[in-house]
């Protein structure tokens, strides 16, 4: 027995000597398994990021500037329940700084045609009441203006006329009150019709960047951070991947109005028109390139004055009744049409009082006529 506990003791004092002598040695070595890496359990190797890539960069550059130009934007207006009480309602959404001063961009139906209080809440958290300068229905578009206690910052207006699908657009807003949300995606589609309420809008950006309720009014950007739409308007009531943004090239004419002269009023010529082409056009005895056919002149409009012809009967074609026989419209200022909205996309650029040259195809031939645009107030949007 005490022969074996010698041995034990032996060996034991051996394997401490042999330990002992090798260099570095220490304890905790003896619990951390391959390497040293302070824990005393082993994990797998794994590869740590040690930056940002070169896109994801470019996000957090553009939010953190955009971010602090943009607004959440809340109203209360007085309306009428079932039992004839008038009662306030509130609404939500956002809108985006455009001037140190204080003007705010943001959609007609943010704010409707008349709040009783408009708030906005700027991102550091401050509060103001905003005083509506203009509204414009038909663009869905309204200028705000707070007065702040300090020089604000303020988002640079882009240029949407020569916008790609597939470029990269970054949205920033409050969807369902949680300010300061970001997303992003890529430009889907351009030129879409979209219809909202009681009005179509437009030519306007189609997006699969997130825009959700609350994201209204906010400002769609460009990787240089540039503001190329305004966010206003989902197919459906959540998000589905398909938002739309009015083109911020139509607020740039609005807004040059209102500096120039105070106010804003949409040029009107008072002409309604229908796409048509190819074996559509051609079963009308039109040329097969097509064009805005004129289907209605508003009595009195500069349409009228300007000699346009409307239609003077009306022929079924595949099931529907066209009235035919007015002119077709196949170049605006000398730019060939490329779809029903190539006409109203040139006089949103213009102003009341300005000249627009429609060429039109006439009995066989091609006729220049000279339009001198009006004010709108009459029935129809164009």
């Amino acid at each position: 027995m005490k022969v074996r506990v010698v041995l034990i003791a032996a060996l034991l004092a051996g394997a401490f000597i042999y330990l002992t002598s090798r260099a570095n040695w220490s304890p905790r070595r003896l619990l951390t398994p391959a390497r040293d890496t302070g824990r005393i359990w082993a994990e797998p190797e794994r590869t740590r990021v040690t930056g940002l890539s070169a896109d994801e960069q470019n996000n957090v550059e553009v939010y953190k500037i955009a971010n602090q130009a943009t607004v959440n934007i809340t109203t209360v207006v007085l309306q009428e329940n079932w039992f004839f009480q008038i009662i306030p309602v509130e609404g939500a959404g956002s809108g985006f700084v455009i001037d140190p001063d204080g003007l705010i961009l943001t959609n007609y139906h943010v704010v409707g045609s008349r709040p009783e209080k408009i708030s906005v809440k700027l991102a550091d958290g401050s509060t103001y009441k905003a005083d509506p300068l203009f509204s414009e229905r038909a663009n869905d578009l309204a200028l705000l203006k707070i007065s702040p206690r300090k020089k604000l910052p303020f988002l640079k207006l882009g240029d949407s006329d020569d916008l790609q699908v597939g470029q990269k657009v970054l949205a920033i807003g409050n969807p369902f009150g949680l300010s300061g949300t970001l997303t992003t995606g890529v430009i889907s589609a351009l030129n879409r019709s979209v219809q909202a309420a009681e009005d179509t809008l437009e030519d306007m950006i189609q997006t699969d960047a997130a825009i959700n309720r609350g994201n209204s009014g906010g400002p769609l950007l460009d990787s240089q951070g540039s503001v190329i739409g305004v966010n206003t308007a989902i197919l459906g009531e959540a998000n589905i991947g398909i938002g739309f943004a009015l083109p911020i090239n139509r607020a740039k004419v609005m807004l040059e109005e209102y500096r120039t002269s105070g106010r804003y009023a949409r040029p009107y010529i008072g002409v309604e028109t229908l796409w048509v082409e190819g074996d559509f056009a051609e079963a009308l005895d039109l040329p097969a390139e097509g064009g805005l056919l004129v289907v209605r002149i508003i009595r009195g409009s500069p349409a009228e004055e300007s000699g346009l012809r409307g239609p003077r009967r009306s022929v079924i074609v595949g099931g529907y009744r066209v009235p035919i026989g007015g002119d077709l419209i196949v170049a605006v200022d000398g730019r060939p049409v490329q779809g029903r909205v190539s006409l109203s996309n040139a006089i949103r650029r213009k102003r009341p009082g300005d000249t627009i040259e429609l060429t039109v195809f006439r009995d066989g031939r091609n006729v220049k006529l000279k339009v001198r645009l009006g004010e709108a107030g009459g029935d129809s949007r164009l």
